[in-house]
């Protein structure tokens, strides 16, 4: 039986064919792209249950490959491979829809198992198509990724959806940040850390339609999200 089916991105011919060759004998189907037109070809054809995007490629780089996966899915786990560890380079991953980076030189061991984090969660996100979550006045449709404000439907991207399901389920509780992150992406990480931030305004945004609701910092510990909820 087939474990998932993989969109893996590498202009490196050698590491492409190890990373494809390991990954067959694990029991994943591969489809390998050697540059970006290429992976974004194959992606409008098949169905993937998850991306490994090179960084550098060319025609197009795995930030930009990302950014047009993320208008047809939200829920597609992307992982990036890269070469690469500046701050800035990972922000940017995180924020064209990256789920996951990992460097080069890197096991192949190590790649599975972050795979099957994010494998795993596409399941569970599956099982739970139907929960909804009544927010104060705010109503949350994790399956959907949607949430409905005051008649108007706002659209979430997976990550939000995560992350909101997280608070949502552990309502007036303080969540230390680690523990977030652990929860809602897997690990705890600096960089990942600031991708949480810029959800976590997001998400407030969202919350201004009901003052009663208020996700607060608490500094040097985490967040308590503060609102009356009850699951549908």
């Amino acid at each position: 039986m087939t474990k998932a089916r993989v969109l893996l991105a590498e202009d490196d011919a050698s590491l492409g064919f190890v990373i494809k060759d390991n990954l067959q004998e694990d029991g994943y189907e591969v489809v390998l792209c050697t540059d970006g037109d290429m992976a974004l070809q194959q992606f409008q054809q098949k169905e993937f249950d998850i991306c490994l995007l090179d960084v550098m490629m060319p025609n197009k780089d795995g930030f930009a490959v990302a950014k047009k996966i993320r208008q047809k899915t939200d829920w597609l786990p992307i992982l990036f491979i890269t070469a690469k560890s500046m701050e800035e380079d990972k922000i940017k991953g995180f924020s064209s829809g990256a789920d996951d980076y990992i460097t080069k030189p890197f096991s192949i061991k190590e790649l599975m198992m972050r795979m099957e984090v994010f494998l795993r969660r596409s399941k569970k996100l599956q099982a739970d198509n139907n929960k909804e979550y009544q927010l104060g006045k705010l109503r949350f449709s994790y399956g959907d990724l949607k949430l409905y404000i005051n008649g108007e439907v706002s659209n979430l991207t997976q990550r939000e959806a995560d992350l909101l399901r997280f608070f949502c389920e552990h309502t007036n509780q303080i969540l230390r940040r680690e523990e977030v992150l652990l929860n809602v992406w897997g690990k705890d990480d600096y960089f990942l850390g600031r991708s949480m931030d810029v959800f976590i305004a997001k998400l407030r945004k969202h919350f201004k339609a009901d003052p009663n609701i208020i996700l607060e910092t608490i500094h040097g510990v985490g967040f308590r999200l503060n609102a009356p909820v009850n699951v549908a």
